[in-house]
Order: structure tokens, then C-alpha cells, then sequence
């Protein structure tokens, strides 16, 4: 009887304990929690609203890889809606200048036409030449540079750009510092003669009264593009000649003078058959490039040609623009050269739509 009532005992004690173990376990157990889905960004929809597009009017959706005109991050890219290409679909792009693409000039001044093709210009210090020009656009250069003992010609970059459109005239330019501080702005604006002071900040911006211009910072500071509806779209940045680059080439930059200057990338709508400059030329359907393939520095010439007077004169030996003149309606079929996809750098760019 006693053994009996000893066997109960434990087999109390033993569901009690195998309870208590299993509350703890209840009490203990860990919830699975569903991580909450990824926010779908929202996709901007662009239009076209120039009539000369072949897109007009069309809304397309931006990619969800940039799904912002205007991303918050400086260094992410932007969607963009190309008006003038065939496809009418927005792609991502980087909102600096491209050094390797169509259109830009860059370095010592290093050209890259609207047929691919790279190409040098050295042209002369302190003095001005007409990077494009057509009946109704005018876009000019002013060069800086030194000569080295020992050397033949200047060694010159892009300091400044001078922009005639219509009645109006527009100047960008890179103003000269003794010691490069990137937190610094370098910038000078000015239009139709008036100084333009545009707050630094990511995407701050300016518009003209009439609409004919914008101007957006694409950094805090030294970056921006400029918009000329149905003209132009100029992507700049100002940089100083660096240490090691001095050092390659055997500049010789001297100590007070950073040599700041553009890195630019033109794109440009609706330009004539026949339009003219250094860049302007290689838009032309019938330009043929005489830079030689394969040259480590394939140079052209034209210095007498494209030298202008100042940097909105239009006085060059072959320019064109004209505020009053109708333009030429034959458009070259090079126009959309501003979205070829290019690869390489030096002379070894190849380029393919």
C-alpha cells in the first residue's frame, strides 16, 4: 500500500514537472515575424513636350534603377527621357560630365565629336574660339594655359564657355584659385550681362522669366547643367590640374595657381546640316574626321578658322549664328549622337547606338 502511494507521489511530481516545462517552453517560444516587403519606388512619368520631338506629348516611366529626375544622392543616377531618340524611352545616366561620351571636351582639351571620333585641339592661351556654330546657337571657349621652357605651344584647357541664343547671351566660367578646395564653389554665372547667384545645394536651381534657360547645380558645389530647350543640354565641372597629372604630363603648374577649369559634355537638338566650330562640325552629315585611328594624340587644326575676338563675339572666319536669320530647317541625322553608348578612354573610345 505504501509503494503505492509512493508510486502516485512521483507520478504527481512528474506531470507536474513535465507542466511547468512546458509553460516555460510556451512562455519562451520565439514568434516568427514576416520582414515587412521592399518599398516599390515610385516611378516618375516624363513627357515630351517639344513639338520638334518625335516623342511628343508620349509619357514614359522612368526605370526603377533610377527612378528620380532628381535622385537626393548626388552621386546616384538619373533618370532621363532623351526627346530626340527614336526609341522615346528614359534610361539612367549620371548627371556629371561624361569625358568618354559624344560631345564632351575634357583635359588638355580633348574632343570626342558627334561621330564618335576623339580628337585634340590645343589652340593658344587667354584667347577665345567657337566650339559650335550654327544660325541660332553660338557656344564659344576661352582657353588658359602656360608654355613650359622647352616647349613648342601652350598647354590650354577650357576655362570658360560663352553662350549666344536669340537676343541672349550666357557666360559660365571657372575663376581662377591658388590652392583647389573642393568645398569651395568656383563658379561664375552671368546673363544677358546681369551676374546670376544661384544658392549652393543639390538641385538647386535658377529659370529665366521667359523659360528660354535653366540652370541646375548637379552638386553642392562646381557642378551644373545648363538646358536650352530644342538647343542644347551642357553638363559642367570645374577641377583644378591635380599634382599627379602636372607630374605626367610635365605641366609645371606653379604653385599659385591651380589652373581650374571645365570638363564639359555638349548635347545638342536640331542643329543644321551645315553647322559650324571645332566641335560643331562633327555633326555634320557630311563631316569627314582627319584624325588619324590609332594616334596616340590625333590633333586638327583651326586655330584661324575658329578664333574669336572675345567670348561672345561671333566673328570667327566661319561662323554663323545669326539673331535674325531663319535656320536651317535639314537637320543632321547626327543629332541623336548625344545617347550612343561608349566605352574606353584615351583614343581607344569606341561608340554604338
Amino acid at each position: 500500500m505504501l509503494a503505492m502511494k509512493f508510486l502516485l507521489v512521483v507520478l504527481l511530481l512528474h506531470a507536474m514537472l513535465a507542466s511547468m516545462v512546458t509553460e516555460a517552453a510556451s512562455g519562451n517560444k520565439v514568434k516568427r515575424i514576416k520582414p515587412p516587403k521592399p518599398v516599390k519606388p515610385v516611378q516618375e512619368l516624363l513627357t515630351c513636350k517639344s513639338r520638334k520631338s518625335r516623342c511628343f506629348m508620349k509619357r514614359i516611366k522612368c526605370p526603377v534603377e533610377c527612378p528620380k529626375v532628381k535622385p537626393k544622392n548626388p552621386k546616384d543616377k538619373a533618370c532621363f527621357l532623351d526627346c530626340y531618340s527614336p526609341k522615346c524611352e528614359a534610361v539612367c545616366k549620371s548627371r556629371k560630365p561624361n569625358c568618354n561620351g559624344p560631345g564632351a571636351a575634357c583635359y588638355d582639351p580633348r574632343f570626342i565629336g558627334g561621330d564618335g571620333i576623339v580628337f585634340y585641339f590645343h589652340g593658344k592661351s587667354n584667347e577665345h574660339f567657337s566650339l559650335l556654330s550654327d544660325s541660332d546657337l553660338q557656344i564659344n571657349a576661352r582657353f588658359i594655359g602656360l608654355r613650359p621652357q622647352g616647349r613648342t605651344r601652350d598647354y590650354t584647357w577650357i576655362q570658360a564657355l560663352g553662350l549666344k541664343f536669340g537676343q541672349h547671351n550666357f557666360t559660365l566660367e571657372a575663376t581662377k584659385t591658388e590652392k583647389w578646395d573642393d568645398n569651395v564653389d568656383h563658379l561664375k554665372l552671368s546673363y544677358d550681362g546681369t551676374e546670376l547667384l544661384i544658392p549652393e545645394g543639390h538641385s538647386s536651381e535658377w529659370n529665366s522669366n521667359d523659360g528660354e534657360i535653366q540652370v541646375e547645380r548637379t552638386s553642392i558645389t562646381n557642378s551644373l547643367t545648363v538646358s536650352i530647350p530644342d538647343h542644347a543640354e551642357i553638363s559642367v565641372n570645374v577641377i583644378p590640374v591635380s599634382e599627379e597629372d602636372s607630374k605626367i604630363h610635365n605641366y609645371q603648374i606653379p604653385e599659385n595657381d591651380s589652373f581650374a577649369h571645365l570638363e564639359v559634355q555638349f548635347r545638342f537638338f536640331g542643329l543644321s546640316s551645315n553647322v559650324e566650330g571645332i566641335l560643331g562640325r562633327t555633326y555634320r552629315p557630311d563631316f569627314e574626321n582627319p584624325a588619324k585611328p590609332g594616334v596616340a594624340m590625333p590633333v586638327i587644326g583651326g586655330d584661324d578658322k575658329y578664333k574669336t575676338s572675345s567670348l561672345l563675339a561671333t566673328d570667327c572666319a566661319l561662323c554663323l549664328f545669326s539673331s535674325k536669320e531663319n535656320k536651317d530647317e535639314k537637320v543632321s541625322p547626327l543629332m541623336d549622337y548625344g545617347m550612343l553608348d561608349c566605352k574606353g578612354g584615351g583614343n581607344g573610345i569606341t561608340c554604338k547606338k
